[in-house]
């Protein structure tokens, strides 16, 4: 466990999270072997199940299971369920959030690459003085297309290339304009948005954008939105993730496909204007505590 750890904390300093953070070693025996690691967004029963199910040691998460403080973790609660039941299979929990958002590379970092982005520069650098500054880490990242492509298009491309999710992908502006620059951030991103202004970016994709924020964002004449499922954005980085663990340790990995979106299900309204050509897309068969 400790050589995980190690290697994790390398990639992935807990120093880089933000403070209102919770990363690191959750449960687990530092001197434990760890032979198979299960690398999921959520921990979730149907991921835990998935790990205990494919003979994992140690379950590695974006998202914190134990965000905020408890007091009591008595299995009649939905989280200490979950953690009674990783400790009576004996199997460590270790998280990495926002220190894995900031890296480089990161979560934003495997989000850019399924559009071909390059180029790549972060969306917000770390502030000067902070203890992930420098080397190119920040949230999000901005890079060039592979060619332009007008909003609609950029949409219906996302949806698929991006994992299969019933929220899919929604876009916010004019449908024929043209995208040559796109800035790209894994989770909630509304934060993010003037920083995006600012950019001078063609668009913007992110997760979790509320009616108010991305109005008032257009009506500033700032870049076209698009709006992603959060698990779909933050899934890709799993794969960078289990290739660093395999590399580095030699250890087994298995990446939870599972989607862990609330949302299941969506219909578009008949006629619903010239983005209804956008299509969704469909759930996945076996179809989150925050932030980014």
């Amino acid at each position: 466990m400790a050589d995980v750890v190690a290697t994790l904390e390398r990639r992935y300093p807990p120093a880089w999270a933000e403070d209102w953070d919770r990363v690191g070693l959750v449960l687990g025996e530092p001197d434990a072997e760890v032979r198979r690691v299960a690398c999921v967004v959520d921990v979730v029963p149907e991921t835990v199940a998935e790990a205990l199910a494919a003979g994992a040691d140690l379950i590695v998460a974006h998202h914190p299971l134990l965000l905020r403080g408890v007091s009591s973790v008595a299995p009649t609660t939905y989280k200490g369920r979950i953690v009674h039941q990783l400790i009576r299979a004996d199997v460590a929990l270790y998280v990495a959030h926002t220190n894995a958002d900031v890296a480089d590379p990161g979560v934003s970092d495997a989000l850019a690459a399924r559009f071909g982005l390059t180029g790549l520069r972060p969306l917000q650098p770390r502030r000067p003085g902070s203890p992930a500054a420098g080397g190119g880490r920040g949230i999000g990242r901005i890079g060039e297309l592979p060619r332009p492509m007008t909003l609609a298009e950029l949409t219906r491309h996302a949806a698929a290339v991006l994992p299969a999710t019933a929220w899919g992908v929604r876009a916010a502006g004019d449908p024929g304009r043209t995208i040559r620059t796109l800035a790209v951030s894994g989770g909630s991103g509304d934060s993010f948005l003037a920083a995006a202004t600012a950019a001078g970016v063609d668009a913007y994709l992110t997760a979790d954008l509320r009616h108010h924020p991305a109005g008032e964002h257009l009506a500033g004449d700032g870049p076209a939105l698009l709006d992603a499922a959060h698990w779909a954005t933050e899934r890709p980085w799993l794969d960078d993730l289990a290739a660093l663990l395999r590399a580095e340790l030699g250890v087994e990995t298995t990446v939870s496909d599972l989607d862990t979106d609330p949302w299941t299900v969506h219909a578009a309204a008949p006629g619903a204007g010239p983005g209804s050509a956008a299509p969704y897309p469909a759930p996945a068969a076996d179809d989150k505590e925050p932030r980014p």
